[in-house]
């Protein structure tokens, strides 16, 4: 990264999530984007692309990710992303799997892509085609992560993790392992665009507990670098579980940097960022909040100058338990659940069980 002054205002973005397109050829139930085939109207040309990327180059280092929808629907994607890693962003890409044929993968070694994220939901390809809404949508998965590690392209697997396939989650990381890939990463389910369908299959926060623990467990055991993902109380598990051990807390025994980087739970806003396909800004591709739009201003005004940002940047004005909470420094509860539940994203993260130890519930009546 480049050097920050904390003078200088807020430190750049560390991670950029890139909807380069909405275009999908899956029909995914989950989808934050209830993407379709598309084209849709008003997607970023291919020189705003050129210029968003100028723009980010212009005070950040970040981890660039180039997703969707499916990025590789998107014709010039290779070029976006050949213009990025000139730039000097760290870019990778997060395709669906099924379009990533052996000349795919090539053209991602030779373009400079070092790593892809490709999500399984389910270990078994019946029930992950049905989540994804389309035959054949594992084998096509498990092609495209072998076409990419045959190329030499490092794989992430990616899960949305709910009451459908929670119990599944060692089968999944057995998997992940046996596929060859660097890391796992387990996402629980945020209930935005069509995954609001799904709401119902969100884990209630006793069992979203047991899934946060288990994690903890299997992080220490596996030799896989696992980062549960959407999940900022998983910072406050850590904590817990280490001091009752007695032993000295380890974000991770396969942190090392990079995109093996681990640092606290909700980044919305302060070290992440999404980037919608017609450029709109936003704290993360679930929050459905806008802090602006990179046609009207520049990208480093937009994280600099945001009134969101800077308030989801001000810990002191998170609410509820959240407000009290002796965690809220290194996670900050879920902006996006909250938002999506109650409408004001500073409210108290809906999902988690924990009671702070300054915590008063408010009286009833």
């Amino acid at each position: 990264m480049l050097p920050h002054d904390p003078a200088d205002g807020p430190a750049p973005p560390r991670v950029i999530a890139w909807e380069v397109t909405r275009s999908c050829n899956l029909a995914c139930v989950h989808c934050r984007a209830s993407a379709i085939h598309g084209p849709y109207p008003g997607e970023l040309s291919t020189q705003e692309c050129f210029t968003l990327v100028d723009q980010i180059a212009s005070f950040a280092r970040p981890i660039l990710i180039l997703t969707g929808g499916d990025p590789l629907m998107r014709s010039d994607i290779f070029e976006i992303a050949e213009y990025a890693i000139g730039a000097g962003l760290h870019t990778v890409m997060s395709p669906n799997g099924t379009l990533v044929t052996p000349a795919i993968a090539r053209r991602m070694k030779d373009v400079g892509i070092r790593r892809v994220s490709i999500s399984i939901d389910f270990p078994t390809a019946a029930d992950h085609d049905e989540f994804r809404g389309v035959p054949g949508a594992f084998d096509g998965a498990v092609r495209g992560i072998r076409n990419c590690l045959d190329a030499g392209v490092e794989v992430q697997v990616n899960s949305t993790i709910t009451k459908l396939n929670a119990h599944y989650l060692p089968d999944l990381l057995k998997l992940a392992t046996d596929l060859g890939a660097v890391s796992f990463h387990p996402f629980m389910l945020v209930p935005t665009g069509r995954g609001k369908e799904l709401e119902e299959q969100e884990l209630p926060p006793d069992e979203y507990e047991k899934a946060l623990e288990w994690m903890y467990d299997a992080q220490q055991e596996s030799d896989l670098f696992m980062k549960p993902t959407d999940v900022p109380h998983y910072w406050r598990v850590m904590r817990q579980r280490a001091k009752a051990q007695g032993r000295k807390l380890e974000v991770h025994p396969h942190s090392h940097g990079g995109m093996n980087t681990l640092s606290r739970g909700c980044l919305a806003g302060i070290g992440f960022c999404f980037i919608s396909h017609v450029g709109d800004v936003q704290g993360c591709g679930y929050f459905d909040k806008v802090a602006g739009n990179v046609r009207e201003q520049t990208f480093p005004e937009v994280w600099r100058d945001s009134p969101l940002f800077n308030e989801l940047r001000d810990f002191d004005g998170l609410k509820g338990k959240c407000g009290v909470c002796e965690f809220k420094k290194v996670c900050g509860g879920c902006r996006a659940r909250a938002y999506e539940a109650t409408g004001d994203y500073m409210a108290e993260e809906p999902y988690c069980a924990y009671v702070p130890k300054g915590w008063c519930a408010p009286a009833m009546g």
